[in-house]
């Protein structure tokens, strides 16, 4: 008799369980529209609009290789598998051009889609619910005012059981604050400013901050160094790596063109991110140099001539590597301080190279730096095709060797492996 009720209480126990879940994951769908109903072009709207999405760097993710702008199918690696970006154009059949501007801000603010599905953290929704519904509805704006693009989607490519989407409720209570950012009235309007671009719609802590084996930034290391697509995305606090302080003028440059003088050139994913940050307004992007700058506080104030980047010899140093070294980089790096029209800078000025890992070094070497197609910007050739393994591994040994006191790295051969997947 004892045991039959345990039994008939642990049933009911798990119904309510369940029962409670599915409340919790469910949402309703929300009707589309049509045509007739898409919002109004306002031109200043979506001038707004299109600036905010600059500082979002929607286009980033939202267009693959050879892809149209924001017709998505750009695949995201995670741990636990592939996401393929949607097409946010205004196509009803594969875009959001049936979404009402309901459904956009519960997508942007809450992870749910149109349908009442999902949306993995991969669309980080952790950060635009810190957008404002003025600044959502500007996005929305601009988005339905581009030419609609019709563009399947590929499934997305997810290891067991992450491909089910109703374990995303989950992760989202123990990780979603939906909460808008309200102003530290002990700082400047431009700080202030600044702290809801970058901490919302910039989403900057999604690459610099490292991740829980729930993909969640751990906000107790908060912008103390990230990984993005193979590449290490270096700290913003006090831990950082660069040669010289970074003051505000030289981050509102790097971020507004993707070069200063004093630090180099960004590569990989944080070049996309300048490539969107060049369509942003000038206000906006300096603002957010002002409170990037504030998380290391020295940044604010120190003289560009702090933390001059020396080389020195190699004792043991391969007569090959050195030969490498002066044919491919020394015309460049050495003792020059970007005024050639690669922009070059001396490679210890690089925080590539003081990185505990040897990744970003690693991929500059192989595929260089780009400026965007038909604009002006740094420039440095790839030399995948040009130099062996061997060759890549002992170069960046040596310039480690060469421009740093740190210890050696010891996996460079596994990097470029890596690299080369």
């Amino acid at each position: 008799m004892f045991s039959r009720q345990i039994v008939i209480a642990a049933v009911v126990v798990t119904g309510l369980l369940v029962a409670s879940g599915l409340v919790l994951v469910w949402r309703p769908a929300i009707a589309p529209i049509s045509n007739s109903e898409l919002p109004r072009v306002n031109e200043r709207v979506v001038r707004h609009g299109a600036e905010l999405a600059a500082i979002g760097h929607c286009n980033s993710c939202h267009q693959a290789n050879n892809g149209k702008p924001y017709a998505g199918g750009r695949p995201i690696s995670t741990p636990f598998g592939k996401i393929f970006s949607s097409n946010i154009t205004p196509d009803a059949e594969t875009g959001i051009g049936a979404w009402p501007e309901a459904a956009f801000q519960r997508a942007m603010h809450e992870g749910i889609d149109r349908e009442g599905r999902q949306l993995y953290p991969a669309f980080p929704y952790d950060h635009f619910t810190k957008a404002t519904d003025d600044d959502v509805r500007a996005i929305y704006v601009f988005l339905m005012s581009q030419p609609p693009v019709h563009n399947v989607i590929p499934r997305n490519q997810l290891d067991f059981p992450f491909g089910f989407r109703p374990i995303v409720a989950g992760w989202k209570l123990l990780f979603l604050r939906e909460a808008e950012i309200r102003p530290d009235t002990d700082k400047t309007a431009e700080w202030n400013r600044g702290r809801y671009l970058v901490e919302g719609l910039g989403l900057c802590s999604s690459c610099h901050t490292p991740r829980n084996i729930l993909g969640a930034e751990e906000k107790g290391s908060a912008y103390a160094g990230g990984a993005v697509d193979g590449w290490n995305a270096p700290p913003l606090n006090s831990e950082s790596l660069a040669a010289r302080t970074w003051t505000v003028d030289q981050i509102t440059e790097y971020l507004s063109t993707g070069w200063t003088r004093w630090h180099g050139a960004a590569a990989g994913p944080m070049a996309d991110v300048t490539h969107s940050l060049a369509e942003a307004q000038s206000a906006d992007v300096r603002a957010m140099a002002t409170y990037i700058a504030s998380l290391s506080p020295q940044s604010a104030s120190a003289p560009e001539s702090a933390g001059r980047a020396e080389k020195k010899p190699v004792p043991g140093a391969s007569a090959d590597v050195v030969a490498i070294f002066t044919g491919a980089c020394a015309n460049c790096h050495d003792d020059r301080e970007g005024v050639g029209p690669s922009k070059a800078v001396s490679i210890g000025l690089s925080a590539a190279v003081r990185q505990s890992g040897p990744a970003n070094m690693v991929r500059i070497i192989l595929q260089g730096i780009q400026p965007p197609p038909g604009a002006p910007g740094a420039y440095m050739p790839a030399f995948d095709n040009m130099l062996t393994d061997q060759q890549i591994a002992s170069l960046a040994e040596y310039v480690r060797a060469r421009y740093t006191t740190e210890p050696q790295w010891t996996d460079v051969r596994l990097e470029i492996a890596k690299a080369k997947q």
